[in-house]
């Protein structure tokens, strides 16, 4: 394997890279100067991706392919390609993740919250161990970063169950891998993106047009775009230095700054942006 390189240039691989946080943390690393691998359940969903991204990026230093996170073996082959095309691997997001429907749990249909906690949870399980393989004993090591979400901290609310308990599970997996991975030469980090107007947001609420209404007013107060919370993630991920990191967009402080100049702002974080009104 190659050696560490520099700031620039690092090699990134983002699990779920094809859309919404993924898709805009890629593009912003890209932006840094990192090489960057992408990952997505579909072929049409990744070549897209690629294209996208190749656009605006250096020639050569984006790469894609179909891989699915309950399967480990399909992370090894994604985690070898990162290594084929460019030599190693120096950060790893678990980003990929599902929503459920925001309904009791008994209302949930037992599909789907099988593939929400294999997805969310041994999906990141499964990030964490393929990553951890190659980064113990490649030079300069490492950064795994797992993605936090709605009840990693304890937070509950009805109907947010199945998605809350997954969350708490990636919470708890990463705190125990900061202890586990100490004195090695891999770094493990919490990544916290906060409310994010993306479609795994608006999936919960999928059917329900109403609940979506009754909640549109606290997500314009404490949401986000892609485009707003993903530059803040890449400059925490790359600046980072303390092993078991913590970068959160959306602080205690600034939500409740957020809450007190409410009626002082209009924020719509669902609109078209204006490139995206044209078309």
């Amino acid at each position: 394997m190659s050696e560490p390189p520099g700031s620039e240039g690092r090699v990134v691989v983002v699990t779920g890279g094809t859309r919404g946080i993924g898709l805009g943390l890629a593009r912003e690393l890209l932006a840094r100067g990192c090489r960057v691998v992408v990952c997505g359940r579909s072929g049409a969903s990744v070549e897209a991706a690629v294209a996208d991204l190749s656009a605006s990026a250096p020639g050569g230093s984006v790469a894609g392919q179909v891989a699915d996170v309950t399967d480990r073996d399909s992370l090894v082959a994604l985690r070898d390609l990162a290594i084929a095309r460019f030599g190693r691997v120096d950060v790893w997001i678990n980003n990929a993740g599902m929503s459920a429907p925001r309904r009791p749990l008994t209302e949930v249909p037992a599909d789907v919250v099988d593939a929400v906690v294999r997805t969310n949870v041994l999906g990141v399980v499964n990030g964490c161990a393929v990553a951890l393989d190659v980064m113990g004993s490649q030079a300069g090591g490492g950064w795994i970063w797992n993605m936090e979400g709605f009840g990693s901290g304890g937070q509950m609310q009805p109907g947010m169950t199945t998605y809350g308990t997954t969350k708490r599970g990636v919470s708890y997996l990463t705190a125990s891998l900061v202890k586990e991975t100490k004195g090695t030469p891999v770094k493990i980090g919490f990544l916290s993106p906060g409310i994010v107007a993306t479609d795994l947001l608006l999936d919960d609420y999928d059917g329900q047009p109403e609940a979506f209404e009754r909640a549109r007013k606290i997500f314009n107060i404490l949401g986000d775009r892609v485009e707003t919370v993903t530059p803040w993630l890449a400059d925490g991920i790359l600046g980072a230095r303390k092993h078991g990191a913590k970068v959160a967009w959306l602080t205690r402080s600034k939500a409740m700054g957020r809450f007190l100049t409410a009626s002082f702002r209009s924020r719509d974080i669902f609109a078209p942006t204006p490139e995206k009104a044209v078309v």
